[in-house]
């Protein structure tokens, strides 16, 4: 298959049996800039805050890390821009990818974005839900596990009907539940910063950093990456955006700013309101068989502290219901992907069907459904942040790469966003992503091995598929 083949068939399927039609271009940038806000906010800094705390010691070095996090972001997000403006499909990474690589990395990225990106994100956003929700219940051991995991699974399967059923029903339930989200956010940061004030003094423990610290900031920032994943979000739903080659670079910039401003202000909240130390004696009490998961509901903690008992009851229970944005807007995206490859002969050709008059990929929804719950019913939270997290890195770092072949292989492209700053904002975003990789394998290296092992199994997995099966007959 020529070059110019492999570039036609991100536009036509090889597969006679799958459809020809398209989903419309309806979404504008309310919806966009809604997707990239409902991707990013959520999970991360409502749990994963927690985990930094206890492991650097320092209510100074969270907040520094969860700076240098959002300089990650922008650095991906400004390269992103480019991307996505050049080349506007439905597809995401996989896109770039495939004009980049060619059809294996591209089948790879949405491999791991199938795996880890969607479904490990869904199963980690419903599991965060349902343990805020569950948290005023006090439930402990097998059962408070049980009883989350069956609420996620619920929460799981109802966003996914809504989404399947109705394209206008999947727009309006998004953008409501993500502007809800948002605004519970700013009123807990406001209400946090007048309450904890006095408790300045909480935001100046800078300490000595050694070896060891050194070692838990870079695995800190495994979670906080994870936590700013989802800037992306817009780029996979490009080919359904109207104009998107203007909306999407202002969707992702105007989104990921907007993120970074509100991630710090909620952490300060969560430092005015607990000490590194308090965290620690939380997760060191002699009655504490959870290990670290036990400060994941950090944001109720620290409103118990702020506000008291009864307030923190019912502000665990909103925490946890906006947290289902963040499910929703997975379980919106994912099967965009599953989708794409579907089209291109990269997965089951019967991905690639639409709901008849809904327009909606039902079929590929049913595919990361599957994968969630698995993942869901395997791991604790705290495994499925670092699983999720390894995975995503690693071949985001690749599809960021794609800026750089892009610019050598297809000067042709229109470009109507170019990144600031290129090639030093693209590598910067590279080398800081490459770096938390490592920090990844050397701290928790079982979950990180299972990630890795996941995304090589989709090596095999291609060469099975219809469209590898009909290169090998063409060569």
């Amino acid at each position: 298959m020529s070059a110019h083949d492999d570039q036609a068939v991100l536009n036509e399927s090889n597969d006679p049996a799958a459809p020809a039609e398209a989903m419309p271009a309806e979404f504008g940038v309310g919806m966009a800039v809604a997707v990239v806000v409902a991707s990013m906010v959520g999970t991360g800094v409502l749990t994963t805050s927690g985990y930094t705390m206890y492991l650097v010691g320092s209510n100074s070095w969270m907040l520094a890390l969860w700076l240098l996090g959002g300089v990650i972001a922008l650095c991906g997000a400004l390269t992103l821009a480019e991307l996505s403006a050049a080349l506007p499909r439905t597809g995401g990474d996989y896109v770039y990818l495939y004009e980049a690589y060619g059809p294996l990395a591209a089948f790879m990225s949405g491999w791991v974005s199938y795996l880890m990106g969607f479904s490990g994100a869904s199963a980690v956003a419903a599991y965060a839900a349902a343990k805020y929700v569950l948290k005023p219940a006090g439930l402990g051991g097998d059962g408070a596990m049980l009883a989350e995991r069956g609420l996620a699974t619920l929460a799981v399967l109802i966003f996914a009907a809504i989404h399947v059923s109705s394209r206008r029903r999947t727009s309006l339930v998004q953008g409501w539940i993500t502007g809800l989200k948002v605004a519970l956010l700013l009123v807990l940061v406001v209400a946090g910063v007048a309450v904890g004030w006095p408790n300045a003094a909480n935001l100046n423990d800078v300490g000595a950093v050694d070896l060891h610290t050194a070692k838990e900031m870079l695995f800190s920032l495994v979670f906080i990456y994870y936590a700013y994943t989802g800037w992306n979000g817009a780029s996979y739903l490009a080919g359904e955006i109207r104009e998107p080659q203007k909306v999407l670079p202002r969707a992702i910039l105007y989104g990921t700013g907007a993120v970074a401003l509100l991630y710090l202000a909620v952490n300060v909240v969560y430092c005015l309101a607990l000490t590194a130390g308090d965290v620690r004696a939380i997760v060191e009490a002699p009655t504490n068989a959870r290990g670290l998961d036990v400060v994941a509901p950090i944001a109720e903690l620290a409103t118990r502290r702020l506000f008291g008992d009864a307030w923190s009851d019912p502000l665990s229970v909103a925490i946890g219901l906006m947290l289902l944005s963040s499910l929703s807007v997975y379980l919106l995206l994912g099967p965009r992907v599953i989708y794409a490859m579907a089209k291109v002969g990269q997965f089951p050709a019967v991905a690639a069907r639409l709901r008849e008059g809904a327009e909606t990929p039902a079929v590929a929804t049913v595919f990361q459904l599957v994968a969630t719950l698995a993942l869901l019913w395997s791991g604790t939270l705290e495994s499925l942040f670092v699983y999720a997290a390894v995975g995503l890195s690693l071949f985001s770092m690749l599809s960021m790469s794609a800026i750089f072949v892009l610019r050598v292989k297809r000067p042709d492209l229109p470009r109507p966003f170019r990144t600031p700053g290129y090639p030093f904002t693209p590598a910067v975003y590279l080398l800081l992503t490459g770096v938390l990789v490592v920090a990844a394998f050397v701290n928790s290296w079982k979950v990180s091995t299972i990630s890795l092992a996941s995304l090589l199994l989709g090596i095999p997995v291609y060469h099975l598929t219809p469209a590898a099966r009909a290169r090998r007959r063409s060569a």
